[in-house]
């Protein structure tokens, strides 16, 4: 049997107009600042007439750790949208936008697959309604103001080997990594070494995600800390003058972003922080106005649990005062046989015993999430080489787990094929049973919050860490920044800083390279292993297939 593409499927989507989607939810067309017929801006005005209203329910969709077999977790978030819709619920869907580093690479784009998708999709895969730019703009006018500081006079006595805010780009570019900049002569500057992270990893990024107001976002922008003096005092955003500048950039990236499922069901998109550098949620303003206006939510954290998850429960949620009702842990049987030590080109075959290999990765997920007090319910992301011993026995190894795996479709049917995941979720969000709390107290040392997240989510011995590493853990702790949560920096493909180590390894060490405040934010970001705030392209990247047709049309991007 033949199947289309994820962009033909697009392609062929009947879409309302947004103003039709808005109304489901009961925004007027006022309050929508259109983005041509099919998207649009969410006003401030009416985010604000509804803080009033009685929450939803909230349903977190994460998964296993990606394997190259792929896991569908975008594709489950927004069939699980549709499939609640479909039993008559009230219910929208809230995800990141798609940074093009990754749409360019090789992860390609974030709306989702099958006849399970956000349109348009090719928009959201690219400049969609240039909330990246503006984040992109806000963080390097900062860039350049400090640079412009230091060269006319340095009023605040910065010292210009203790610049620690880079630059950024929306691409993936390793020559960027380590650079110098203001070479060729005086009218340039003063000569440093200083680098580019991806926009996605920057502290704007994570600032725009968490603020929940313009007054908010353009405090926690003036809290940035972008350098020191000789005597170690921190230089904030607001020193520099440049907080106010930057809130204008970013006052309409601020507005949550209103498209629509293939099934015409309505699906906020909004930030995009990458998970593995950064805390993987999509906005808190786009989450906490989905709930005052639909019944159920249901919304992603991106890569594995061990991270994105994680980061949503300990970062997000204690932010922003949310709290999960359920949450479904995305697996498919060709990653657990991968995970059991089967090679990709052998997925096709039958092989049960692999898949009963591989499950431990899966289990450890399931106990992890389970810790935070939160329901799990497993969704097998179906694919068409699965056999039904295969998926039998991802369902009987999650039965002895304490929890339950329910096989979905909806790649393939949509809406159809995740009924019986859609009932059951909304009967466990509906339960009550819930007693969410985060895994460590905000009291607790930095280091000490940093050993919990590696022994009860990793699994670790230890964590490596010299003294110039725990010494400036001290250092914020005495400034005041003791409080904060901790956003771990690692590879998304294992639970431990090894990329290579699949399934739920024990014994490891997580060596800590470096630690970063960001103080605007609210976290400690903690650098592990290899990981890179700005990735490279791969030796074959996707751009090389994307090009436009004979009739205009995008090939090649998903």
């Amino acid at each position: 049997m033949a199947y289309l593409s994820d962009i033909e499927i697009a392609r062929e989507a009947k879409k309302r107009p947004i103003q039709e989607i808005g109304a489901k939810l009961g925004i007027g067309s006022d309050d929508l600042l259109p983005f041509g017929h099919d998207k649009a801006k969410i006003s401030q005005e009416f985010i604000n007439s509804v803080q009033g209203n009685k929450s939803g329910k909230l349903i977190l969709v994460t998964a296993i750790n990606p394997t190259p077999a792929g896991e569908g977790k975008t594709t489950t978030t927004v069939g699980l949208g549709d499939g609640l819709n479909r039993i008559g619920k009230k219910a929208a869907i809230c995800i990141r936008e798609a940074s093009l580093g990754p749409c360019f690479g090789m992860k390609g784009g974030a709306a989702g697959g099958g006849y399970a998708q956000v349109v348009p999709m090719e928009d959201m895969n690219l400049h969609f309604t240039g909330d990246f730019h503006a984040i992109t703009s806000a963080h390097n006018l900062l860039s350049a103001m400090i640079d412009n500081h230091i060269y006319w006079g340095n009023e605040l006595e910065i010292d210009e080997r203790r610049v620690t805010w880079k630059r950024v780009l929306d691409m993936n570019d390793r020559a960027l990594r380590d650079i110098v900049t203001s070479l060729g002569g005086v009218a340039n500057g003063f000569p440093r070494q200083t680098g580019f992270d991806i926009t996605v990893a920057s502290e704007v990024m994570a600032i725009l995600c968490l603020a929940t107001s313009l007054e908010d976002l353009e405090k926690r922008l003036g809290d940035i800390i972008v350098a020191y003096r000789r005597d170690r005092s921190p230089i904030y955003a607001r020193d520099i003058k440049a907080d106010g500048a930057m809130t204008v950039l970013l006052k309409d990236a601020m507005q949550p972003n209103l498209v629509q499922t293939l099934e015409n069901n309505p699906a906020f998109v909004h930030g995009g922080p990458f998970a593995n550098i950064a805390h993987g949620c999509n906005s808190v303003t786009a989450t906490s106005t989905a709930l005052k206006v639909a019944d159920y939510v249901v919304t992603e954290a991106g890569f594995g649990a061990d991270l994105g998850a994680e980061k949503f429960m300990n970062i997000k949620c204690r932010k922003a005062g949310l709290a999960p009702d359920c949450v479904v842990l995305v697996a498919t049987v060709r990653a657990m046989k991968m995970n059991g030590g089967v090679a990709k080109a052998d997925l096709g075959t039958e092989n049960v015993t692999a898949v009963q290999d591989g499950c431990a990765n899966l289990g450890r997920h399931i106990a992890n999430l389970k810790s935070f007090g939160v329901p799990v319910v497993v969704a097998i992301n179906h694919f068409v080489t699965d056999t039904p011993a295969e998926v039998q026995a991802v369902k009987d190894y999650v039965a002895t787990q304490g929890s339950e795996a329910i096989l979905c479709r909806h790649w393939e049917l949509g809406s159809e094929g995740t009924t019986e995941l859609a009932t059951r979720v909304a009967e466990i969000a509906d339960s009550g049973v819930s007693q969410f709390a985060p895994l460590y107290p905000d009291d607790m040392p930095l280091f000490e919050k940093i050993e919990t997240i590696a022994r009860r989510i990793y699994h670790a011995d230890e964590v490596l860490a010299d003294k110039k590493i725990r010494d400036q853990l001290r250092q914020w702790e005495e400034a005041g920044f003791g409080n904060l949560p901790i956003c771990m920096a690692k590879t998304q493909y294992s639970f431990s800083t090894d990329p290579n180590l699949r399934g739920a390894p024990v014994g490891h060490s997580v060596p800590v390279r470096e630690v970063r405040l960001s103080a605007g934010a609210g976290f400690v970001v903690v650098v592990c292993g290899e990981i890179m705030t700005m990735p490279g392209l791969p030796r074959i990247p996707s751009a090389e297939a994307i090009h436009l047709n004979e009739t205009g049309q995008i090939e090649g991007l998903f």
